[in-house]
């Protein structure tokens, strides 16, 4: 595997765990259950196909962070899925831009509602959809789908307690909960994908099968696959006037970063998310190349903070965690870590610009770019830490000295740890970098077994605050120190009584006012304690050769999350091309 992304995301709507990138090299998708898993093949222009201009015979070549031989799997429901999977063949009802703040787009239904008690939801489906073996899609299709998911736990992976899924006519679909289910909303219509019944039907065990000839609503259709290469092609069939324009999309395998960038740069590759060095420079000397910078994913310092389940340590004390968000030099950081691409951070840990509407308090929108010094160490002397030999400071014995986490490799982060060491010795605080395999500081997090770790969070279910504070700082979703902490959850060990009783009330309702009211408390109470401390939103970088496609997302039209890993996004990225002149 290549080193520059290594994502540890589960797919939005299934207990998505963070996602952070590294610095060196090409985009790396790291297996992860239902969704953003890289697929790949080996080669590079060719396979009969011609990377050029006219429609009828029009071309790109997507790297989205694969290596080596690829396993042939077209199933939705498998954690291991190629990632073209979903976006390209199979479509949900409706898609969320999280690039920019945005409402659902409608897919293959155009309207929605539930009832009062949040247990009933109706769907009204798109007119005029296709199957890509033409057969016509409609309600049933939809009611087909979380009827399957309802009768096989394998496949229900965000775990909906459906009672019923029926079909009152061809665009009539009714789903009934057992409970009030507002915060599955997003996971209903935004990530589940609608698979046909006159296929699905046929299939004994819907987790098991590969879907060798898969079947479905989007904009292409697979054309051929050996184990070291695919290649999708347009869907004739497919619903949205116009689209796509590309006839065929090539995924291709790379085996280091240099050659990543190399098949950029040589026009090779059409399309991929890393972090280049020098990206600027090359972008000067290649009037072929651009980029957007999509940043989603606030890096974070994962502090091991409740000490009634077990946590111990200095950074128990929230003088502690405060001292070290106000002692931090982010934009030194940005500049050594980041590359200067990572976008100011939120205190309440949701993104400055897309979410703002959602902050409460906008003295809370962002993090300060500079230290404050003297504040970090007003609030450790009150707190009675006090300075000893060689300035770090003590308290009853204890000395402020605190081991930080990281997996070896991930460049960046060893890069933050280093800055950071230095800037918060100034304070007293003594920061002690140490790096682990991926296993065992993955197990340290979720079994509580650290003092400080450097992790990201983002990439929800949706960009309601509901999916960033109910998974991180709910008592529900954490359990004692040397216990698992639930996928995605609480690995701080942070519990809060106003938190768990605002994190409910909001989701016992769909009326966004009451809901900002909730997430207000919980913001005043989170800045105030910070058991995740934040540093900036790292960059997400992704390239394009303009040489055979145009319609690219840009830094000024933000249309989709363009990575290259991005399931549902690539869909309505590729289907946005039309061939270059």
């Amino acid at each position: 595997m290549l080193n520059p992304l290594r994502r540890r995301d589960r797919h939005p709507g299934d207990s998505h765990r963070t996602g952070r990138r590294g610095r060196l090299g090409a985009v790396v998708a790291g297996t992860a259950a239902l969704a953003l898993t890289a697929a790949g093949c080996s080669g590079g222009a060719g396979d009969g196909e011609k990377p050029a201009g006219n429609a009828a015979n029009s071309s790109v070549t997507v790297f989205n962070g694969a290596t080596g031989t690829i396993v042939e799997n077209w199933n939705p429901f498998s954690p291991t899925f190629l990632q073209p999977t979903n976006g390209l063949i199979y479509e949900p009802l409706y898609w969320y831009n999280f690039a920019t703040e945005s409402t659902p787009t409608p897919m293959l239904a155009t309207g929605y509602s539930w009832d009062a008690a949040g247990k009933v939801l109706t769907v009204t489906t798109r007119e005029g959809v296709k199957w890509s073996d033409g057969q016509p899609f409609s309600a049933r299709d939809v009611a087909f789908t979380f009827d399957l998911i309802r009768r096989h736990k394998a496949i229900n992976a965000t775990g909906l307690k459906l009672v019923s899924s029926t079909a009152e006519d061809d665009r009539t679909a009714v789903l009934t909960f057992e409970k009030p289910s507002f915060t599955d909303e997003a996971a209903v219509i935004a990530n589940t994908p609608i698979i046909a019944e006159h296929v699905w039907s046929k299939i004994s065990d819907p987790a098991k099968t590969t879907n060798p000839k898969p079947i479905g609503t989007g904009p292409y259709k697979l054309k051929t696959f050996t184990a070291q290469s695919y290649v999708m092609e347009k869907n004739a069939s497919y619903w949205q006037p116009g689209k796509p324009r590309i006839q065929n999309v090539r995924y291709i395998a790379l085996a280091t970063a240099d050659a990543a960038t190399a098949a950029l740069t040589a026009g090779q590759v059409d399309w991929m998310s890393s972090f280049l060095p020098g990206l600027e420079q090359l972008l000067k000397s290649q009037k072929n190349l651009t980029y957007v910078n999509t940043p989603t994913l606030t890096a974070s310092i994962f502090t091991c903070a409740g000490a009634d389940l077990g946590c111990t340590g200095p950074q128990t004390d929230p003088a502690v965690r405060q001292a070290i968000y106000h002692a931090l030099n982010r934009d030194q950081l940005n500049k050594l870590a980041g590359g200067g691409f990572a976008e100011t951070a939120s205190p309440t840990l949701l993104l400055p610009q897309r979410d703002k509407n959602w902050i409460a308090d906008p003295a809370n929108a962002t993090t300060p770019g500079g230290p404050d010094v003297a504040k970090a160490n007003q609030i450790l002397d009150a707190a009675g830490w006090v300075r000893g030999g060689a300035g770090i400071r003590a308290k009853g014995g204890q000395k402020l000295s605190l081991t930080i986490q990281t997996v070896t490799g991930w460049s960046d982060f060893i890069s933050l740890n280093d800055a950071m060491s230095q800037q918060l010795k100034e304070v007293g605080i003594e920061l002690k970098p140490t790096q682990l395999s991926w296993n065992e500081w993955n197990n340290n997090q979720v079994q509580g077994k650290f003092q400080l770790s450097l992790d990201s969070i983002g990439l929800n279910a949706s960009t309601n605050p509901y999916f960033t504070y109910q998974p991180r700082y709910s008592s529900a979703t954490t359990a004692k120190v040397g216990e698992n902490a639930s996928t995605s959850g609480n690995y701080a060990r942070y519990t809060n009584d106003k938190v768990d009783a605002a994190v409910a009330a909001a989701a016992a309702t769909n009326d966004e006012a009451v809901q900002k009211a909730q997430y207000a408390i919980v913001q005043q109470e989170i800045v105030r304690d910070l058991p995740y401390i934040p540093i900036y939103v790292n960059s997400m970088l992704t390239e394009f050769n303009t040489s055979h496609a145009t319609g690219w997302p840009s830094n000024d039209n933000k249309y989709a999350l363009p990575a290259s890993w991005k399931q549902w996004d690539n869909g309505v990225v590729l289907s946005n091309l039309q061939p270059a002149e």
